[in-house]
C-alpha cells in the first residue's frame, strides 16, 4: 500500500503554499501523466487549429480546463489529486500565477505536491494555450 508523506523542514513558517516542499513515498506505483492544458486531450497530430477553438481564453477558464483534463487521466489511472505527488506548471505569462493558485488550490486541497512553475514563450499545442501542467502520482 502506498504512503504519501507530506514533510516540511523543522520550524518552517505557517504561510499558504500551493506546494508542498518535500514528499516521502513509500510503496505504491508510479505514474506518469502527460502534459494536459486546456484542448481536448485526444486530438490531431499534426494539429489541426480548429479542434482548439473552443478552448476558454482567459487564464482562470483554461487552468478549470487544464486541471479537469488533469483529473481525467488520474481518474483513467484510478487515482486522485492526493496521489499526485509531483507537478510541474508551465505558463505563458507568470503574472497570472495567482489566479492558477486559486483554481489548483480547489482540486488538489491540503494534498499539494512539489511543483516546479515555469514562464515559456508558447506553448506546443496551440498559441492560445495559457498553461500547461504535467504530473507524477502514486498509486497501490
Amino acid at each position: 500500500m502506498a504512503k504519501i508523506e507530506h514533510v516540511n523542514w523543522p520550524n518552517a513558517p505557517k504561510v499558504w503554499m500551493p506546494y508542498a516542499p518535500a514528499i516521502k513515498v513509500t510503496g505504491g506505483t508510479m505514474v506518469f501523466l502527460a502534459g494536459v492544458n486546456a484542448a481536448p486531450v485526444y486530438h490531431s497530430h499534426p494539429h489541426i487549429p480548429a479542434e482548439f477553438a473552443s478552448m476558454p481564453t482567459d487564464m482562470e477558464g483554461q487552468a478549470i480546463a487544464t486541471m479537469e483534463n488533469l483529473k481525467k487521466s488520474l481518474d483513467a489511472v484510478g487515482a486522485t489529486f492526493a496521489n499526485v505527488v509531483v507537478a510541474n506548471r508551465f505558463l505563458t505569462d507568470l503574472s497570472q500565477q495567482d489566479i492558477l493558485n486559486k483554481i489548483w488550490n480547489k482540486y488538489v486541497g491540503e494534498n499539494k505536491p512539489t511543483t516546479t512553475t515555469v514562464q515559456v514563450v508558447k506553448l506546443a499545442t496551440d498559441p492560445r494555450c495559457l498553461v500547461e501542467i504535467n504530473a507524477i502520482a502514486v498509486v497501490d
